[in-house]
């Protein structure tokens, strides 16, 4: 097989797959044995034949897929007028420190949050299949240890955690500031 017809299977394949392909499977097409370096190669000349049209070749946590470009996405959902699906602020706070402190427990949670997590809240990320139950801590009883799942990163375009945007400080500050957090009662520490 030549270079270009690898790519043209390659092109099909990824457009006409329902979830994103991992190399390994990519490399299942061929009955020639083709190294997974070459693969990334091959892949990235695709991406490049794809670079000025609406959709793009991305590599994600489980694989690599077309999808299209954010930029697009104003015209597309003229197609699709279906919002998609909105969630609390509880539901994203909660989901937020999963993903940037996971593995944590509804405990863990509770304390950063200063309110309790509601089962609805958990199940709700669950059901989206953005978070699940990575073991248990060795704690009285056992609570879940949650954290953030492939579909999450693939949901959000990334390739892993280490994607997600650093915290800053500042950052940090202004979205607590904006959470309901009462101050602590002062306490008398004079000791006369």
């Amino acid at each position: 097989m030549t270079e270009n017809e690898i790519i043209r299977v390659l092109e099909a394949a990824l457009l006409c797959a329902e979830a994103p392909l991992p190399i390994s499977e990519l490399r299942r097409l061929f009955p020639d044995n083709i190294s997974s370096d070459d693969m990334r190669r091959l892949l990235s000349v695709l991406q490049l034949d794809w670079s000025e049209k609406g959709l793009e070749l991305v590599s994600l946590a489980s694989g690599w897929r077309f999808q299209s470009r954010p930029e697009m996405q104003k015209y597309l959902e003229r197609l699709n007028p279906e919002k998609p699906p909105r969630y609390s602020r509880a539901v994203l706070e909660t989901l937020a420190i999963i993903a940037w402190r996971q593995p944590v427990t509804r405990g863990d949670i509770e304390d950063i949050r200063g309110v309790t997590v509601s089962s609805q809240i958990v199940r709700t990320l669950e059901d989206r299949g953005w978070i699940e139950v990575l073991g248990h801590r060795d704690a009285p009883g056992r609570p879940a240890l949650l954290g953030t799942t492939r579909q999450f990163l693939d949901d959000l375009g990334l390739r892993s955690l280490d994607d997600l945007p650093e915290l800053e400080p500042q950052g940090a500050i202004q979205a607590l500031e904006g959470l309901p957090l009462e101050p602590l009662p002062e306490t008398d520490t004079d000791t006369d």
